[in-house]
Parts: C-alpha cells; sequence; structure tokens
C-alpha cells in the first residue's frame, strides 16, 4: 500500500507522486542539479502542461514542443532542452518495455529486488545511483516489498537513514537529508 509521499510541498505535486507511478518516475529521473522539491514538482507541471501525465503521449509528442514545455515559467527543469529528451527517451523506453506502464517495472512477473535494480539501470538517464534511490524509494515509501529490495539500494536501502529522497517523509526528515548531502560534499571536498 502506497503512503502519501510529501516531498516537494506542495500538495497536489505530491499527492501526484503519490498515485501516479510514471509521475514518479520522471521526478526521479528530473532529480539532478536542481533541488529535489523542483525536480518532483516537475511531473505535476508537465501533466498540467500537456493535460495528462502518459508514457505513450510523452513519447509520441514532438521533440521541439516538449522543450518549449519544459521552458514554460517556472520550468520544469534548469535544463529545458536535455532533460526534455531523456523523459521522452525514458518514456519510449517504458512504452517499449512495460506497455506504458511505469509500475510493471517493479511489479511484473513478481521480480526481487536486484531484479527490479537491473530493470531500472536499463532506463535511459538511471544511473546505479539514481536506481538505487529510487528503488529504496519505492520499498521505504511506495509499498514494493519485493524480496531483497534493501540489499538491492545498498546504504540507500537502509532504515533510519536520511541519505536520499527515499527518507523525505517531513520537513524535519527534508533537513536531515540536506545535512548528509552537506556532509558528505564537503567530506568529498576534504573540508
Amino acid at each position: 500500500m502506497t503512503r502519501e509521499l510529501h516531498i516537494t510541498g506542495d500538495p497536489a505535486a505530491d499527492t501526484l507522486l503519490s498515485h501516479d507511478p510514471l509521475a514518479l518516475l520522471i521526478g526521479m529521473l528530473l532529480d539532478q542539479q536542481v533541488p529535489m522539491e523542483t525536480a518532483f514538482a516537475g511531473p505535476a507541471k508537465l501533466k498540467d502542461r500537456l493535460g495528462g501525465l502518459d508514457a505513450h503521449a510523452i513519447a509520441g509528442h514532438d521533440a521541439d514542443k516538449l522543450v518549449e514545455v519544459f521552458k514554460v515559467s517556472p520550468s520544469v527543469h534548469r535544463f529545458p532542452g536535455s532533460m526534455a529528451a531523456r523523459v521522452q527517451a525514458m518514456c519510449q523506453a517504458v512504452v517499449d518495455e512495460w506497455g506504458g506502464d511505469a509500475a510493471a517495472i517493479w511489479t511484473s512477473g513478481g521480480p526481487d529486488g536486484p531484479e527490479i535494480l537491473a530493470r531500472l539501470k536499463a532506463l535511459p538517464g538511471f544511473g546505479e545511483q539514481k536506481a538505487k534511490i529510487f528503488l529504496a524509494l519505492l520499498g521505504k515509501q511506495y509499498g514494493l516489498d519485493a524480496p531483497g529490495w534493501r540489499e538491492a539500494a545498498g546504504d540507500y536501502g537502509q532504515a533510519g537513514s536520511y541519505r536520499s529522497v527515499a527518507d523525505i517523509i517531513d520537513p524535519e526528515s527534508l533537513t536531515k537529508v540536506r545535512e548528509f548531502k552537506r556532509a558528505t560534499k564537503a567530506a568529498a571536498k576534504g573540508v
């Protein structure tokens, strides 16, 4: 059973993420080089501007027009051209491999955690880290109970951690995740 997500600070955007697997997948894809709240609010902007959120429609949308949709203020992402192309490529993969059903990635055939991780990593725009974070988000907040999901998600699957969007349930946990990210960046710079 899916819990109500609280990632963006916008109740309508969070409701969309909570109930639309494609929206959640797009939000995760957009989560780079912008604040998490901005990335995960992107699917609601797309839904409003496109009149719906459908993998077939996005995959078949005119690429140049999709970039323009991303650019409308407030923009969906700070890099509208490249991110529109990534979202479109990912939606095409969802159509080609999963019949347009994003949730099939983690439900079709009753996959275990390692299989779901492999399926996520096969999506355009999803590398190892993004796939592990998304798998942790599915397990911690989206009701996924696939065997081995925590192990497949690595450190992101740890209970009680505050490493990523998978751990955000309220403003306090958002602050803890931001502190963890700041500390990690500082450690990487040797500060």
